[in-house]
């Protein structure tokens, strides 16, 4: 995987780089854009040794003010992509996820399976979260290399990429008035919690007992340029 940067680097902040959106439209463009423009950061770390299997996965992220970019690249044996429900279970399938604190006390959960169903919520802990308005989620672009169509599970190799164009007005919990400048908190993270082998990945460790996403302590810093 070219120019990914080490799970041992996500202790300092991640500069999230500010691109010209001149030009491009929809899903697809951001995706080739951050392909081009921006460095990949690998989600790599097995935080619970009794889930040992690693795909191979990795993000990109950069904004244009008043969007967040988002790439994920993935490499796995098995896929799956069955939810289609928004706010649905999309971690039981093959998921990748941005969580991301713009105050420290609250943060976000945006969770996407591998054919763009989105999942996302809002809330100091896992519990009592609240769930973005299905209006405020419209506006998130998403586009997936496997298509849209829900599909079972299928084995022998597959490689895919999910791109996604987040509005700042998405945040509707918060106020941002634009991105640079802003220094956040956040983790990303790959899951596959009802796939025949079970995955849970994160870019930045997280050191709970058993897999649990839902802990904001172990974000770290995100700084947009």
């Amino acid at each position: 995987m070219k120019n990914v940067v080490s799970g041992s680097e996500a202790a300092t902040p991640l500069l999230v780089k500010r691109l010209d959106k001149k030009g491009l439209s929809g899903a697809a463009d951001a995706g080739r854009a951050l392909k081009e423009r921006v460095a990949a950061n690998a989600i790599a770390r097995v935080n619970w040794p009794e889930f040992p299997y690693c795909p191979e996965v990795s993000f990109r992220i950069g904004h244009v003010q008043d969007e967040i970019w988002l790439r994920f690249d993935v490499s796995e044996e098995r896929v799956r992509g069955l939810e289609t429900r928004l706010h649905g279970d999309v971690y039981k399938d093959s998921c990748v996820e941005f969580f991301v604190s713009f105050d420290r006390v609250n943060f976000y959960n945006l969770e996407v399976n591998c054919i763009g169903t989105k999942h996302m919520g809002y809330g100091p802990s896992r519990h009592g979260r609240t769930f973005v308005s299905p209006e405020m989620m419209r506006l998130i672009a998403a586009h997936s290399t496997l298509g849209d169509k829900p599909f079972e599970e299928k084995d022998g190799g597959f490689e895919w990429s999910l791109s996604l164009r987040v509005p700042t007005a998405v945040f509707m919990f918060d106020s941002l008035k634009g991105l640079s400048g802003l220094v956040a908190a956040a983790n990303f993270y790959k899951i596959g919690d009802a796939l025949a082998v079970p995955h849970y990945l994160s870019w930045a460790p997280v050191l709970a007992p058993k897999p649990d996403y839902h802990r904001p302590e172990f974000f770290r810093d995100i700084r947009f340029s």
